[in-house]
């Protein structure tokens, strides 16, 4: 999988996320009508849903390198959208007094268990990528092309199913590999800090009278001495101890 600019093209789960996207917008088109959606606002919201489920997958993923915790909500925000499209179509089923499949049924079973091709793009990767995901979504024709409403809204819905079970795994590995690495912001972090210390220690730093490390030289924020240099232990806030600055 690449990670990165573009990255998500290879992300089974952005690209099950268009399947879905692609599935509700037939839907929306086939099923919704004046009759049962007057105002257009259900196949707005149910569009929509699908399309930030999509979209923040990809953006998630393009923050990887400048922010982690980014990457993880946006990743979290797109469960979340697919939660609320799982709802309309739920809803949509019990409006007409109808049930999902159950989990152990062979239609959930066979839509919740067929593979997925792996993602392999030489070159021109947005031709490919967008020819691979509709070589991904006719794979589940036999249950999508259909004139039942009922039957599409059971498949989709094990669709959104299957993507959640995906991103809780993403989710999982994200925070794994934030837990092990960091992130962009704390190298930043890790890294001013690094040369504070080396500032400091070009200026004759004292070293911290509670552990013994070098002082950073800090300016007070508020207090009486708000805007007063002072020094710092450079491992704070793991040690508090400060020293009174003395000007040469």
């Amino acid at each position: 999988m690449k990670i990165g600019t573009a990255g998500y093209y290879w992300l089974d789960t952005w690209i099950f996320a268009n399947v879905i996207q692609l599935a509700t917008q037939d839907f929306c088109k086939t099923f919704l009508n004046l009759q049962n959606d007057p105002c257009g606002r259900q196949f707005d919201q149910m569009t929509q849903a699908a399309r930030s489920c999509t979209a923040n997958i990809a953006e998630g993923n393009s923050r990887h390198y400048t922010s982690r915790e980014t990457e993880m909500k946006l990743t979290d925000v797109a469960r979340a959208s697919l939660s609320e499209l799982a709802n309309d179509y739920i809803n949509w089923l019990l409006q007409a007094d109808q049930l999902p499949w159950s989990n152990q049924s062979p239609e959930y079973v066979s839509i919740a268990t067929l593979p997925l091709d792996m993602p392999e793009y030489k070159d021109d990767v947005q031709y490919q990528s967008s020819r691979h995901i509709l070589a991904q979504k006719h794979k589940f024709d036999p249950w999508l092309k259909t004139t039942d409403s009922m039957q599409a809204a059971r498949c989709i819905l094990v669709f959104c199913n299957r993507l959640t079970t995906m991103l809780n795994k993403q989710i999982e590995r994200q925070l794994s590999s934030f837990t092990e690495e960091g992130g962009f912001t704390e190298a930043l972090t890790a890294e001013r800090l690094k040369q504070r210390t080396a500032d400091s220690l070009s200026e004759d730093a004292p070293q911290c009278p509670v552990c013994g490390k070098p002082m950073l030289k800090r300016m007070a924020k508020k207090g009486l001495n708000s805007g007063k240099p002072f020094w710092s232990c450079s491992d704070y806030p793991n040690c508090t101890g400060t020293r009174k600055f003395e000007q040469k």
